[in-house]
């Protein structure tokens, strides 16, 4: 039986018919104070969504051996839709076994409490406003919380080796860890996590197993970091999933449907000791809790299993793409990881949607695009045979797109957001970003590192640039290095700061920065982790946090330092300036403090949206020019006037080349998910300065200080 579906909010002319079955009713504009201003999908009581595009539930759809019923095609509801220009056309999904269904149907909801955890439900059902309710109590309660998170990480914990050889003895005061036990960075803890890596199975760093290895990307260092992971990890990114999505879905409520995820596993191997090593979030994708957290919070995948943990990326990419035109008319939102993956990939789609309508009409897959039989499979059952209606009405779309401004919108005319992190060295995607959006809300996405989760967003209508994030405070346990200015005496990439002892989680100050400690329930005591961030204000007894930047990612030659954030606002300056007249964007950018001659100087790399042949030399100049004089550190003005520091170099690079730098760090094992261009590349990173120098099309040295 066909799905009646009901569409209010609608200005468009006929969109995306996805599925034959589906009926058109029309209804007026609701003038309900609660209407959304984005178009909305409602509809009488849902039908499971077809289960071969759920995550986790797929083996139970397919186990009784079933083919789908081919139902009989509504040819009238198809002529009405063409017909009317203000019909559209929504796909029916198909009805699916109750047994394959999530656990909201006829499931009990169980309630647990867990020491302070985030008040939930532990089957399929989900409220916001309990939720919401307990993140109040937990940051009215800040110091409580802390004290009692920190009891509880050392009582876990105070068995282990390397808190026993700090002689901590046990206690689980806040007084006593501090003085027994120091500030730590990654290179410190190394050699316990090797052992535990190499099969040490004995309470090195943790009392609890470590169930896996998690990787950094390696962006930042050009070298992947091993941390140790395990079950509290997975349970405080849910928490951190749930609160976040709480306060996104009482700003922009979303219905039962599906979001459009690029999201990617990475490789795995394993260790010399048995453990399997990957990254993070493939560690939390692979949970059970994850995929039980989607069900609950209607953030399930258009895509399978296969395509999320397909091996070949680009295959991964081109599926995502067309899981999410088949299922159009229930997207409610669209995210990746890193605002970078989102860009990405409807770059991607500028170049192969005729391919993807091509395959809809046939109802087969490219065979050359993918050639993965699992990946195949899995995305050939999703397809069910050729839909002329939807692949014109997806070529009708993109032809009347105007340089693919607002594409994400006229393809998903029910997604509320796009959301993803846009902070930090994504920001800068972010224009672009709002170019593919159209007039769609951008959503900045948790705050976190592979190291664990920080803050989430709580305000989801602030604009990403000025997204802040509120400490959960029985995440972790937290601290935070003022950090002043300093005299900048001593070269290195410390030297414009000065620190003062580490203050609690309600003891910072509004206006001032720190460096972030935390510790975890996975290993990790007083770890530094390397980030600036910016106290906001206050959100009950809890710190706001804007992030600044990488403390250790600079531009540095001597008594000078330039920080990743300065070189964002040095690019856009120099961009808006000499670039936009030409109608010139920076594609993406990047640095290196060349100390190769004497001076050494800055290079900035940088892609646009041209071949470097269409670009004047006059703009480059002028933009190199302005590049030099948009750092405007002491220390750097000095250098430059006294001839200590060479004339800043821009080199133009071809086109692609950082999409070369991408699969430079694919082939190294790193996941599209984790990729961040690295904003400065160290001497050490020969193998992205290598492609650096063998793409660069043009250069220009700076005439700024003449």
């Amino acid at each position: 039986m066909a799905k009646k579906i009901v569409c209010s909010h609608i200005t468009t002319s006929t969109l995306l018919h996805t599925d034959k079955t589906a009926r058109v009713y029309m209804r007026p504009r609701s003038s309900s104070p609660h209407s959304s201003p984005h178009r909305t999908l409602h509809s009488a009581p849902r039908a499971a969504p077809c289960a071969s595009s759920r995550l986790g539930v797929r083996a139970a759809a397919q186990k009784d051996g079933e083919a789908p019923r081919s139902l009989p095609r509504r040819a009238s509801s198809v002529a009405a839709a063409r017909a009317s220009p203000a019909a559209v056309v929504f796909p029916a999904p198909r009805r699916t076994p109750r047994a394959s269904r999530g656990s909201r149907f006829g499931a009990r909801p169980v309630w647990r409490v867990d020491s302070g955890r985030m008040l939930e439900k532990k089957a399929g059902e989900f409220s916001g406003e309990k939720v919401i309710a307990e993140f109040e109590r937990l940051t009215r309660d800040a110091a409580i919380v802390q004290r009692e998170t920190l009891r509880r990480i050392l009582a876990e914990n105070g068995n282990t080796e390397y808190l026993r050889g700090l002689g901590l003895a046990g206690r689980t005061d806040a007084a006593s860890f501090k003085q027994c036990v120091p500030l730590a960075t990654h290179a410190d803890l190394e050699p316990y996590i090797e052992r535990i890596v190499d099969g040490d199975a004995t309470p090195v760093l943790t009392g609890k197993p470590v169930t896996s290895i998690s990787l950094s990307s390696g962006t930042t260092q050009g070298k992947r970091k091993y941390l140790l992971f395990n079950e509290e990890l997975v349970k405080s990114t849910m928490q951190i999933y749930r609160t976040s999505y709480a306060f996104r879905n009482r700003e922009f409520p979303v219905e039962d449907g599906k979001a459009l995820q690029f999201i990617y596993s990475s490789r795995q191997f394993t260790t010399k000791g048995g453990l399997t090593a990957t990254t993070a979030t493939t560690n939390v994708y692979r949970s059970e809790e994850f995929k039980a957290t989607m069900r609950a919070v209607q953030s399930q995948c258009c895509s399978p299993d296969e395509v999320i943990f397909g091996a070949d990326f680009a295959q991964s990419l081109y599926c995502h793409l067309l899981c999410g035109l088949l299922a159009a008319g229930e997207v409610q939102m669209v995210s990746a990881t890193f605002a970078h993956s989102v860009v990405l990939a409807f770059q991607t789609f500028e170049r192969v949607w005729e391919e993807l309508c091509a395959d809809i009409r046939r109802g087969a897959l490219s065979p050359t695009r993918v050639t993965s039989p699992a990946v195949r499979q899995a995305v050939s059952a999703l397809l069910a045979g050729p839909n002329p209606e939807l692949a014109d009405a997806v070529a009708r779309r993109c032809a009347g797109l105007s340089n693919w401004y607002g594409v994400i919108p006229a393809l998903w005319p029910n997604a509320k957001y796009v959301y993803g992190i846009m902070t930090g060295s994504m920001e800068h995607y972010v224009k672009k970003l709002r170019h593919y959006a159209g007039g769609l809300p951008l959503v900045a996405a948790e705050y976190g590192a592979s190291e664990g989760w920080i803050g989430a967003n709580v305000e989801p209508a602030a604009p990403p640039e000025s997204a802040t994030f509120t400490v959960l405070p029985d995440i972790g346990y937290f601290e935070f290095i003022p950090l002043r200015p300093g005299c900048a005496a001593a070269p290195g990439p410390d030297a414009c700061y000065g620190e003062s002892e580490p203050v609690g989680l309600t003891d910072v100050v509004a206006g001032e920065h720190y460096e972030v400690v935390m510790t975890t329930f996975a290993g990790l005591y007083r770890y530094r982790l390397g980030d600036v961030v910016r106290v906001a204000g206050f959100h009950n007894a809890t710190p706001k946090l804007k992030f600044v930047c990488r403390r250790n990612l600079a531009l540095s030659i001597n008594i000078d330092k330039n920080s990743e954030q300065d070189l964002q606002l040095a690019v856009d300056a120099a961009a808006a300036k000499f670039l936009a007249a030409e109608k010139l964007e920076v594609v993406d950018y990047t640095s290196h403090a060349d100390m190769s001659s004497d001076p050494g100087h800055y290079v900035v790399f940088v892609e646009l949206n041209a071949a470097a042949a269409d670009a004047s030399a006059d703009a480059l100049q002028g933009c190199c020019d302005e590049l030099d004089r948009a750092f405007a550190d002491p220390g750097y003005v000095g250098s430059r006037r006294s001839r200590a520091i060479g004339p800043l170099e821009l080199r133009v690079l071809q086109r692609g080349t950082f999409h070369r730098v991408l699969r430079h760090y694919l082939s190294l094992g790193a996941p599209v998910s984790q990729f961040k261009s690295p904003r400065c590349v160290a001497r050490s990173n020969a193998g992205v300065l290598q492609i650096l120098a063998a793409c660069t099309a043009k250069a220009f040295f700076s005439a700024a200080y003449d």
